[in-house]
């Protein structure tokens, strides 16, 4: 219990992004719905921090939880868009000043909902022409394009951007649950995660930020909840 009022305790001073408008099935926003949809995230957070690949790890939770008739992710392109490195990049990528890098910005879809979007900047040397031409001219999602690297994450940084639940919601009753739609920002956590080789080279990092759309499900039918009760 401790460690769960830790973890918590530490996402509420972050702040909510600005909210855009939400596609898929509505949650309501009762007290209970909240703690369902911070139980959704931190579950899909946690596996994410545990996985090889966050391209494998959000096509499994697309095919489990029913979002597209193919559950298949593909990575649409932003083109266009460049972000030269940071040094502290290059540092974590054991690469000097003048060694070329390459920067992939792109959404990661399944079906017709975007589910993260990802900034990727790496070293094209460290991998084969094969994969850099997949990189450069198909909507191939970088975990797949890479995978016969057998690579590795480690992850630099994990912020939560949204937290679902109000301040003190465990030391006060309930104050939440009127019962329209919850309001969902677009942006709900962050990873920054620098990707090495069955050889421990690093050769990319990326920063993800994972949607509103991860939440668009439809969950199973619940008991009237009774703050939504007509009196």
């Amino acid at each position: 219990m401790h460690r769960t009022r830790a973890l918590f305790a530490s996402c509420l001073a972050l702040a909510a992004l600005p909210v855009r408008a939400q596609t898929g099935p509505a949650w309501p926003d009762t007290y209970l719905s909240r703690v369902e949809a911070t139980a959704v995230m931190q579950t899909l957070n946690a596996q994410l921090l545990a996985a090889r690949s966050a391209t494998f790890t959000l096509e499994g939770w697309c095919a489990a939880h029913k979002l597209a008739p193919e559950p298949r992710l593909v990575a649409r392109l932003v083109r266009e868009v460049e972000r030269p490195a940071s040094a502290e990049t290059r540092q974590r990528l054991q690469v000097g000043p003048d060694e070329p890098l390459r920067y992939r910005r792109v959404r990661l879809a399944c079906g017709e909902h975007v589910l993260s979007e990802a900034d990727n900047w790496y070293v094209p040397s460290r991998l084969t022409p094969e994969m850099n031409t997949l990189l450069e001219t198909t909507d191939t999602p970088f975990g797949r394009a890479v995978q016969s690297l057998r690579p590795t994450r480690q992850t630099v940084e994990s912020r939560l951007l949204w937290q679902p639940l109000p301040e003190g919601w465990d030391q006060a009753p309930p104050a939440v649950g009127t019962c329209a739609p919850l309001v969902v920002p677009q942006e709900l956590f962050a990873h920054r995660a620098v990707l090495f080789t069955a050889e421990r080279q690093p050769f990319s990092e990326v920063v993800e930020t994972y949607a509103r759309a991860v939440l668009d499900f439809a969950r199973a039918p619940r008991p009237a909840d009774p703050a939504c009760a007509k009196p």
